[in-house]
């Protein structure tokens, strides 16, 4: 879902995905400023609304700012924010927070539904916001040694990471499909692309199958020192256990800087479909055939479906290395190839009007729409199957795209059982769905998305003999399941307000966190997304943030060596909580 270079509110060809929502009155403040705040308030401006922060380090730019998530439905209008330029800036801010009962929060490029970050509505007046995009941003590339690595402070965006990567004839294995977020964000988070090695596929040296934070060879982050009586600055190597609380530490502490391992760049080719039918796709395992999801999987690896409810095909891309360029291949040098995706229809306009009024009649009429748009962009863009550098196949997703909102979770199973997880979760959300339909009710109008991912295994960490597994990591392998050896992604998405699609999201999410489980499979959050659902939203069922999601986290792992002993570590080294917020008060206290 991409742009042009120049202003994505208004083109020629027509109106943005975002620009209609911006006209249908949705999230009026985030569609009028492209999702990047529209001003800065300086400290001693008369036109500041908030009380200045008491002697506030005045060699850091600090100005007053609103924030807005990647949904839109996070808002605030106004929080202090500060862009420190160096790591050594952001143990003074720490420090400075402690003594004056501030909080600090690391703010990237805020591409996330979860809060994180910042709860919605939760009082900013004594948290500081720390912009890491304006300055901490080096990143130095070493490919003499076994294996390669990359240094990144956790400003850098993916996009320009990856650039870096390119030029030094260095890639990752999978990576996430936008490339407008920080390393820092994709870190706490362990976000993910989509792969699991193809028939006969080796693993590359210093590549993983699983997220970006097993990548992670070692990282600095600021850290209370008892010693000291102070915020210091301190590197984790990875054979550290307490390096484990921080691989993905969900927002619950501040990280400055990472170095991670990286392999020699590939070229790939993507290959689009969009006429299989989906009931094949997601047949049932003992008559699935070849254009099933498993086989699409077993034969590239990486694959990736998107489908819109009441439609009869899904999208489906399939990458697979490819050295050199096949014969009916589109040779690309650069990424987001699929303009096609940023812009609506006045048939579509209207509808996300209707949806924000409350009006969802249209919505089948709508999502056969997007279905068509997609089909027959693929072929007038010629984007149907293309070819190039790895970054320029896996990144797709810009800033620009329409902002729906998504529930996300991480199925844990054995790689036999994939077939098995995708149709009966294929099967769930149909039923349900047709159930809302039945009583005139549309909560889903935006695809479901699934993808594969290996596990966060510290033997696809290279050279590092001892290494540490990633403790709030989705992806952590169980030690009492060694037969479960992928992780399948069942996200769901809607444009936000949607009626009834929190009741829709909390049905799903009960029944999937009841149907994979025991010896067959469990299921952990996707931190990113949405979850802990109930009828009056995400993140808003308490018995899940306190125990559901801590005991999913915990089980088969071993003692001192779970959830509960990452808290621990994350609060001994920060007892005073200046890197916490009321959400993550509740999730990890």
């Amino acid at each position: 879902m991409n742009s042009s270079s120049h202003d994505p509110e208004t083109t020629v060809s027509g109106p943005s995905r975002r620009g209609v929502l911006a006209a249908a009155g949705v999230a009026a403040l985030g569609a009028a400023t492209g999702w990047i705040p529209v001003f800065t308030v300086p400290v001693a401006s008369a036109a500041s609304t908030l009380a200045t922060p008491p002697n506030f380090p005045g060699s850091i730019s600090l100005y007053q700012q609103a924030y807005q998530n990647w949904s839109e439905e996070i808002n605030i209008q106004a929080a202090w924010t500060c862009a420190p330029a160096t790591p050594a800036d952001v143990v003074t801010i720490a420090n400075w927070a402690n003594a004056n009962g501030y909080r600090v929060r690391a703010k990237g490029k805020g591409h996330g539904w979860s809060p994180l970050l910042v709860p919605n509505g939760s009082d900013v007046t004594k948290v500081i916001l720390v912009d890491t995009t304006q300055h901490l941003t080096a990143v130095s590339v070493n490919t003499g040694g076994s294996p390669k690595t990359v240094t990144a402070q956790t400003g850098l965006t993916m996009d320009d990471l990856m650039v870096t990567l390119e030029n030094a004839g260095c890639g990752f294995l999978t990576i996430p499909f936008p490339g407008g977020i920080t390393v820092g964000g994709v870190l706490a988070i362990n976000a993910h692309g989509s792969g699991i090695p193809a028939a006969g596929e080796s693993r590359p040296n210093g590549t993983t199958y699983g997220s970006m934070s097993n990548t992670v060879l070692s990282l600095t982050a600021v850290v209370w020192s008892t010693a000291q009586n102070a915020y210091v600055l301190k590197t984790f190597q990875r054979t550290d256990p307490d390096i484990q609380a921080f691989l993905a530490h969900l927002g619950r502490a501040f990280v400055t800087e990472v170095t991670m391992q990286v392999g020699s760049n590939q070229n790939m080719r993507c290959q689009s479909w969009y006429s299989t039918q989906v009931t094949d796709v997601f047949a049932p395992p003992a008559s699935a055939g070849s254009s099933s999801f498993a086989k699409l999987v077993d034969k590239y690896g990486r694959v990736e479906v998107l489908w819109f409810p009441f439609t009869t095909v899904p999208w489906i891309k399939m990458w697979s290395v490819s050295p050199s360029q096949p014969l009916f291949s589109t040779k690309v040098t650069s990424p987001y190839n699929y303009t096609f995706t940023n812009f609506v229809t006045q048939a579509e306009s209207d509808f996300l009007t209707n949806v924000v009024k409350g009006n969802v009649s249209g919505t089948s009429t709508f999502t056969n729409g997007e279905m068509a748009v997609i089909g027959s962009g693929l072929i007038t863009t010629g984007t149907w199957d293309i070819w190039g550098k790895s970054k320029n196949l896996w990144q797709w997703v810009k800033p620009t795209t329409l902002r729906i909102v998504e529930t996300g979770f991480a199925v844990i199973t054995s790689r036999a059982n994939i077939q098995r997880v995708v149709s009966e979760f294929y099967n769930q959300y149909v039923t349900t769905i047709n159930a809302f339909k039945a009583n005139g009710e549309y909560p889903m109008n935006m695809p479901f998305e699934i993808r594969v991912n290996g596990l966060d295994k510290p033997s696809e960490v290279d050279g590092v003999s001892g290494a540490v597994s990633p403790q709030l990591s989705s992806l952590r392998p169980r030690p009492d399941h060694p037969e479960w050896d992928v992780c399948v992604w069942l996200d769901m998405g809607t444009i936000p307000g949607t009626p009834h699609c929190n009741e829709f999201y909390t049905q799903m999410e009960t029944w999937i966190m009841s149907n994979y489980s025991g010896s067959y499979a469990t299921v952990r959050p996707e931190w990113s997304k949405a979850w802990a659902c109930t009828a009056s939203g995400a993140w808003t069922d308490n018995t899940a943030l306190t125990s559901t999601i801590p005991a999913a986290l915990n089980a088969g792992q071993p003692a001192g060596d779970n959830f509960d002993k990452a808290r621990a570590t994350l609060n001994s080294y920060d007892p005073n909580r200046i890197f916490s917020n009321t959400f993550l008060d509740v999730l990890l206290p």
